[in-house]
């Protein structure tokens, strides 16, 4: 008898233990890929798209020329930065936010007002490149 109350007391933490899964992981994505990996800042490498899969690198890929690139920043606690291409060339920030969605997608909201929400599906994450597909929201 003692032997199985010991069993049980071991036991059953352990199980307990191997069911966990941290709050921080995307969803529908290979367990050791976890949201943490994606905070920063990425710009779009419009060269290596294929098909509606965009691709992006952290703003410090040394990125051939070209005639600007938009991009995001993903931060803790749902930030979220857009960058479009202003006027001047340059990049211009647009703040919003971000929520995790079933699956390995990010709901992104916008805070200008005519913003519409859109979803980015992660596609993968390969070292230091970003794999998405965007996804328009029915309005």
């Amino acid at each position: 008898m003692l032997i199985i109350r010991l069993f049980a007391l071991t036991a059953l933490p352990l199980l307990l233990a191997a069911t966990c899964q941290p709050a921080d992981r995307v969803p529908g994505l290979p367990p050791a890929l976890k949201l943490k990996p994606l905070y920063g800042t990425w710009l779009h490498s419009q060269e290596e798209d294929r098909g509606d899969t965009l691709v992006y690198r952290p703003n410090t890929y040394n990125f051939p020329p070209s005639r600007g690139r938009t991009g995001f920043a993903i931060g803790p606690g749902g930030r979220f930065t857009q960058y479009d291409i202003a006027p001047t060339d340059g990049l211009q920030g647009q703040a919003g936010t971000w929520t995790q969605r079933a699956g390995n997608r990010l709901r992104i909201q916008l805070s200008s007002e005519n913003a519409t929400a859109y979803e980015l599906e992660i596609v993968r994450l390969e070292g230091k490149k970003l794999y998405l597909r965007r996804l328009e929201m029915a309005k």
